[in-house]
Parts: structure tokens; sequence; C-alpha cells
């Protein structure tokens, strides 16, 4: 792919966002969290692990080993499914929430200073 003035902007927000998660206090999120994370406060209905494996082309286990860093951070909780005993959902958490306001803040802010960047 050649590089073109939209696609070093782009990258250029990420890493701003991704120095701006580094820097912030708070725990610390690997990419497969963090997209597991995103995944389930960004997309709606009921997220099993299978489901999520299955939207983010990875193993189970991917899944599962998040879900339990999540878990251990109040960023969601897993609970029996009502309809299938057999399955767990996850669910969301007021924790979970506040961070996604945290990291819409960031984007925001991140996004407004590198777009004030290339203005000039």
């Amino acid at each position: 792919m050649q590089e073109s003035p939209s696609s070093t902007l782009a990258v250029q927000m990420l890493r701003e966002v991704i120095v701006a998660l580094v820097r912030r206090d708070g725990p610390a999120l690997s990419a497969h969290q963090l997209a597991v994370y995103l995944t389930c406060y960004l997309t709606g209905g009921d997220h099993t692990v299978r489901a999520l494996a299955a939207q983010l082309n990875v193993s189970k286990s991917v899944v599962t080993r998040s879900l339990d860093k999540l878990g251990e951070l109040d960023l969601t909780r897993r609970a029996p499914d009502p309809s299938d005993r057999r399955s767990i959902l996850v669910e969301r958490t007021a924790a979970g929430k506040a961070l996604l306001d945290e990291l819409r803040g960031i984007v925001v802010g991140t996004a407004s200073g590198v777009i004030g960047i290339a203005a000039e």
C-alpha cells in the first residue's frame, strides 16, 4: 500500500491514542483485551466467548484469557445464559462503562490534536 497523507494521519492518530493510553493512570490492556472489551461495549446483542471469537477471528482461548483479565479489572462480568445454561454471557459493568467514556475523551482529544497539526 502506498503511503498517502490520510494513511499517515490515521497511523499518527493511532500512535497518539496508544501513547495516551500508556500514560494514563489505570490498567494497561493488551491489544487482544482491548479488542474484546471494545467489541463487547460497542456492538449490540449478547456476547458469548464463541461469538466474540468468531467476530474477532481469534481462538476461544484468546477470548477466554482476555475475559479473565477484563473480569479481574471489573470491566466485564460473566453470567450464565438464562436460555442456555451451557453458555456464558459477557456483561458490561459500571467500571467498564466509565472506561469507555474515558477512551472516547482520549480519542476525541487525540483526533482534534492530530487534525489541528495536519491543518498547520
